[in-house]
């Protein structure tokens, strides 16, 4: 990717789209750490802690729309049959044909269903089971980078030129990496034989440690944005008067 850029973009464009990043108002940008600490009294210091919460709370407010609806049309797409996703894959002809197809395909379609690293591997495990191959599998996953919202956001950093050329050069990275991995793990012998069924990929709640990490998470998020809340995130930064009182 680093070579494609040395040679398609130019310095003047490259130039023009850093010029256009500095002149963007982004409307979200993370607070700086309220003072120098060792590690130990940062993990047990109620400051850092809002700090982090706060800026958690500023990611969170950027991105919630994204972030719900990646699930949504994730969900919706993964209810689709696999005879919709098999008609989307060539299944019939050379294998090299069928195997720079799909390759493509998969980031094509990850382009065209909205869905960012939220929901993307669950989906990819729906596209495996309708047929598509492992370079594409791999090419959809890598393909988060390109989906319609990053794009509009890459836009408004950094111009439609520059935007056009980086997103070309990013899907052209995606499919060779996706082809050499899938070179790499045929001569491995890597590459699963079978695919999954429905009921594989849509299992029922049961306790693992899916389930553990599920109610880690979901604490770590109340936490967060309770703290936040506490000390302000939706007005500014918290105050050292708001935690010396909270301490009193």
């Amino acid at each position: 990717m680093s070579l494609l850029v040395r040679v398609f973009v130019s310095e003047r464009l490259e130039r023009q789209a850093r010029e256009h990043a500095r002149s963007a108002r982004a409307g979200h940008a993370h607070e700086p750490v309220s003072e120098p600490m060792r590690l130990a009294e940062r993990l047990t210091s109620l400051r850092s802690w809002v700090d982090v919460a706060h800026n958690f709370r500023s990611d969170w407010s950027m991105l919630y729309g994204e972030i719900t609806g990646g699930f949504v049309l994730a969900g919706f797409a993964a209810q689709l049959p696999n005879s919709f996703f098999a008609s989307l894959f060539i299944s019939h002809g050379p294998a090299a044909l069928k195997l720079v197809e799909n390759a493509i395909a998969g980031p094509l379609i990850a382009v065209l269903s909205f869905v960012c690293s939220i929901g993307n591997v669950p989906l990819a495990a729906v596209l495996w089971s309708g047929g598509i191959g492992f370079a594409g599998v791999i090419a959809f996953i890598f393909a988060d980078l390109i989906v319609l919202p990053i794009i509009v956001i890459y836009r408004r950093y950094y111009g439609a030129r520059f935007t056009l050329r980086i997103v070309a050069l990013m899907l052209v990275t995606m499919v060779a990496v996706a082809l050499a991995v899938d070179g790499l793990f045929s001569a491995a012998g890597l590459i699963p034989s079978a695919r999954p069924t429905r009921a594989d990929i849509f299992t029922g709640v049961t306790v693992d440690y899916k389930l553990f990490t599920n109610v880690v998470g979901i604490a770590t998020f109340v936490i967060l944005f309770a703290l936040s809340t506490r000390f302000g995130a939706r007005v500014g930064h918290p105050s050292a008067h708001d935690l010396e009182a909270h301490r009193a």
